[in-house]
């Protein structure tokens, strides 16, 4: 296959990935208006066992489930368990473009968290887009003009923990064990939510257990395209497909949720997006960057639901493609 055909099926696997992801998150504020994040979280994750189960069980490595890395894997769990909650809860709160405005943000922040954790140098260039982006992040916001809620409040969170999760990923990805990076956020947010289930916990009829199976389900998928995808292509064709997402969002909270985009959305979401692609671009380059944070994190917010797609490719041998 050529190189150009090659990034074409790539940006194209990427594109429904992210189309998969989106309709995942639709799922997620649909069940979000009836239940509390804990349950909807506990339940997803529950059933996303069998699958991580399963992709474990194919795997004859002889490996076992002690971290080499015990307090980064910990800060990882309970970093990943705040991202899903604050995130599902923002998705919940606030229109779905906004939320996803907001968590767009997370580029911005590993790279700016990747220099004191990975010891990354951020030259002038990247520092300015990383200053833009937050420029755009309040200009969606915009502090002192409109009401701000624990919705903006809760999706600063999921992008600040999520960012973190992904950069103690990549710190410790390479020595620690798949099978710790797969297992232990996922565990810990069963746990974590198990343990206050109880007290915000109301009754699902079959149908709601039905689409909790598909919020598993669809975030699985999500992750297996999202891995065929940087098999076929290298990360600056496959990782600005991400704002897609923000097109999705717009298309379903107009026809699911009664939903529009007010003007500061879409200039403060255009910005943070620019800024986005800019980084990764900038990243591409081995002569820039040589950790790579932000094209190296492979895919969105950790929730625990799912193990990230980096993780996944790490469990599978599967190589990305660099050219």
């Amino acid at each position: 296959m050529t190189s150009s055909s090659s990034n074409l099926k790539g940006a194209a696997l990427s594109l429904a990935a992210f189309g998969v992801y989106a309709t995942h998150d639709v799922v997620v504020k649909f069940l979000g208006g009836s239940y509390n994040a804990v349950q909807i979280i506990f339940f997803s994750g529950l059933l996303s066992f069998p699958l991580v189960t399963a992709m474990l069980l194919s795997d004859r490595r002889d490996e076992n489930l002690v971290p080499r890395h015990p307090w980064w894997s910990l800060a990882r769990a309970v970093s990943a368990v705040l991202t899903g909650v604050a995130g599902f809860f923002a998705f919940s709160q606030l229109p779905m473009a906004q939320a996803y405005a907001i968590f767009f943000a997370m580029p911005l922040l590993i790279t700016v968290m990747a220099i004191p954790m990975l010891g990354e140098r951020v030259g002038a260039r990247r520092g300015m887009a990383v200053l833009v982006g937050l420029l755009g992040v309040l200009v969606v916001l915009r502090p002192g003009e409109a009401d701000l809620g624990l919705g903006h409040l809760a999706a600063l969170s999921a992008a600040v923990t999520g960012a973190l999760t992904s950069v103690i990923v990549r710190k410790i990805g390479a020595e620690e064990r798949s099978a710790v990076l797969m297992i232990y956020p996922m565990l810990g947010n069963v746990l974590a939510m198990g343990a206050v289930l109880p007290f915000v916990y109301e009754p699902m009829p079959v149908t709601h257990l039905g689409l909790m199976c598909i919020i598993a389900l669809f975030g699985f998928i999500g992750g297996l395209l999202v891995i065929k995808a940087y098999r076929t292509a290298p990360a600056v064709i496959v990782a600005p497909m991400q704002y897609s997402q923000i097109l999705w969002a717009a298309l379903y909270g107009w026809l699911l949720f009664g939903e529009s985009i007010d003007l500061y959305t879409a200039i403060g979401s255009a910005i943070i997006i620019a800024s986005g692609i800019y980084i990764v671009l900038r990243e591409g380059k081995p002569s820039v960057s040589e950790n790579r944070p932000v094209s190296s994190t492979k895919s969105r917010p950790e929730t625990g639901a799912m193990p990230r797609v980096s993780v996944m490719m790490s469990r599978m041998g599967i190589p990305e493609r660099q050219d």
